[in-house]
């Protein structure tokens, strides 16, 4: 793996590339990844926000209004809200956290906490010589001196075309807002046929917009297929640590952006103080600690 730096809009990217993939990563914005080319499809797979330049944020800054794309993580919330006493902003801390890096043996180690709600956030990122996966390994420890609940939710933003397909063995779901949905129906449905409509298939840019939580799933696994072309990113990892899937995507309704954001999560609903009370979040004692491994495949589907 080589290992590189540029400067953007007098921010700090890290580029780490093989032979086959070439990634960018932004300590600032809390391990933000803005790109994952595929070289050998001459492809890029992440949306971003072409009206946005690169800039760092404050805690409390909105998060829609300065949503450039790539992969961001959520944590330790999403919606603003106050969590076992501490307020937390508009989709948690970590985006607009700088985190400390470390490049070692090949090797992408970020590491930072994340202010008063006291958690430690450590991913280190490599990736193989001679295939399109990323791989990335994670520690999070509670350093503060209570229990903490939270969210922790993977946050891609991906390029899209319609009849594009998302791929998963999620069984049921149900719309997150009718605001941000196409559908009037708010029961639990089966996935992925809804109102005699397929809400697995990307359709026409249209100015509509869907936001889905999916669940009963069987795998760690969200897949996210062009049709087109054969070309697919998948996620993987620990269904344990994300047993739900929320699906968030943008048809021109949203701002004016075409993307899907896939989203392995470890709440649901989308507020911690409701997962909190059905048992459905994250929940760590002080000094407990938490590690998993994920991936990212970016290439052709074979």
């Amino acid at each position: 793996m080589k290992i590189s730096e540029k400067n953007e809009n007098g921010i700090r990217v890290i580029i780490a590339e093989n032979s086959q993939i070439k990634i960018e990563v932004v300590p600032d914005l809390g391990g933000k990844l803005l790109s994952i080319f595929n070289k050998l499809l001459q492809k890029e797979f992440l949306w971003r926000n072409d009206n946005l330049l690169l800039s760092t944020h404050q805690p409390g800054d909105d998060y829609d209004s300065n949503f450039i794309g790539g992969i961001d993580e959520l944590i330790p919330n999403d919606i603003p809200e106050t969590v076992d006493s501490v307020e937390l902003p508009d989709h948690g801390k970590l985006w607009t956290t700088s985190l400390k890096y470390e490049i070692k043996d090949n090797l992408l180690s970020l590491t930072g906490v994340l202010k008063q709600c006291g958690l430690f956030y450590r991913k280190e990122i490599y990736l193989d010589e001679g295939s399109p996966v990323i791989h990335f390994r994670y520690k999070i420890k509670n350093e503060a001196g209570a229990r903490r609940h939270f969210l922790w939710k993977l946050h891609a933003a991906l390029r899209i075309e319609a009849g594009d397909r998302l791929i998963t063995d999620a069984k049921k779901a149900r719309v997150v807002d009718l605001d941000y949905s196409r559908f009037s129906n708010t029961n639990e449905f089966d996935w992925p046929e809804i109102q005699n409509v397929d809400a697995s298939v990307v359709p026409p840019k249209d100015g509509s917009v869907d936001f889905f939580y999916l669940y009963n799933i069987d795998q760690g696994k969200m897949d996210f297929l062009n049709t087109k072309n054969n070309h697919l990113f998948r996620y993987v990892y620990d269904k344990k640590i994300f047993p739900f899937q929320w699906y968030f995507a943008s048809y021109g309704g949203f701002l004016g952006h075409n993307t899907v954001i896939l989203e392995p999560c470890s709440a649901m609903p989308i507020s911690i103080n409701s997962a909190k009370d059905k048992g459905q979040c994250t929940v760590l004692d002080p000094g407990q600690e938490m590690e998993t491994y994920t991936r990212i495949y970016a290439g052709k589907n074979i």
